[in-house]
């Protein structure tokens, strides 16, 4: 008995090495498999690695406020040279030069304008500055949602095929055919949450930086409406004087 033990094992051993092992798949076999799905899910990818290299050149401190502006801004303000303030704001891409722009652009327009009506403006277009850096980052935050669940879809899409095949007469290509859908299904999976969760990362990175720059924007704006305000105070004074 244990003889015939034996050479069962050696000849189920013989058969096993004997017998040809499946070459591996490559990437772009792997990435065939998972069916028309995957060519949102690339899309996707690809849009969202574009937003990040963008986001990480365009989204800067320097993008908001910068020391030499805030410099020549507040020389300025102390000569009281609001139409020249105006003019190199304009010249200048940081967000707190286009509020500044917009609010003296109002006050010097309107002389009845008080300096609390001057500060709604620049409150107003604070805000609409931060609305729009919030606004950019929403698309990671889109793309994290969709990427999975075209992967699900892919997925939904697999197990179909999966058991049209198992309810099909044809017996030959059957486990083959099985295997494509399981393929296609556990692929597109796996780049829905591939593409998901990196993208979702960024976002967060994204949102506590996009958080750091508002605040930037909203200290430098502070101080030059407080500068503004204080020589206009200035100003008055010696009008009342005389």
């Amino acid at each position: 008995m244990s003889v015939a033990f034996f050479g069962f094992l050696f000849s189920a051993g013989a058969a096993v090495g004997g017998a040809e092992e499946p070459a591996p798949l490559n990437l772009m076999e792997i990435l065939i498999s998972g069916g028309p799905t995957m060519i949102p899910l690339g899309l996707l990818s690809i849009v969202s690695v574009m937003l990040v290299l963008v986001y990480l050149v365009t989204m800067t401190r320097g993008s908001i406020v910068t020391a030499r502006y805030m410099q020549t801004a507040e020389a300025l303000l102390r000569k009281q040279d609001y139409l020249g303030l105006i003019a190199i704001s304009s010249r200048h891409r940081e967000a707190v030069a286009r509020i500044l722009r917009r609010t003296l652009d109002f006050y010097t327009k309107n002389p009845n304008a008080t300096l609390a009506e001057a500060r709604d403006i620049a409150l107003t277009e604070g805000t609409r500055e931060a609305s729009l850096l919030n606004q950019r980052i929403v698309y990671l935050a889109d793309i994290g949602a969709i990427a999975p669940m075209l992967g699900l879809f892919g997925t939904v899409i697999g197990m179909i095929r999966s058991f049209s095949v198992v309810a099909s007469d044809i017996a030959s290509t059957r486990p083959m055919l099985l295997a494509e859908g399981v393929s296609e299904a556990l692929v597109t999976t796996a780049a829905g949450l591939l593409i998901g969760i990196p993208t979702m990362a960024a976002y967060a990175f994204f949102r506590g930086r996009v958080q750091g720059l508002i605040a930037d924007l909203e200290a430098a704006t502070t101080q030059l409406m407080a500068l503004l305000a204080v020589h206009c105070r200035m100003a008055e004074e010696k009008e009342g004087r005389k």
